[in-house]
């Protein structure tokens, strides 16, 4: 014999059970989220430093080689 929920979508305890879950999908979610922000904001930071150490590299060897207006 199967047992079924005789209780509407209005009756509280349901309304209770369904945020509670929606509550617990919503906290994973921005956990995932914020896991994701800072795996971004450190990968903005190493490619600042990659971006930094290029430019100069390119200043330099600009430098050596003189800027071609001799």
């Amino acid at each position: 014999m199967e047992k079924t929920n005789e209780k509407g979508p209005n009756d509280l305890e349901e309304q209770i059970d369904m945020l509670t879950k929606q509550k617990e999908y919503m906290q994973k979610k921005c956990r995932e989220a914020g896991a994701a922000i800072i795996d971004l904001e450190f990968k903005v930071q190493t490619l600042t430093k990659d971006l930094d150490r290029v430019s100069e590299e390119r200043d330099n060897f600009v430098t050596m080689l003189g800027d071609g207006k001799k």
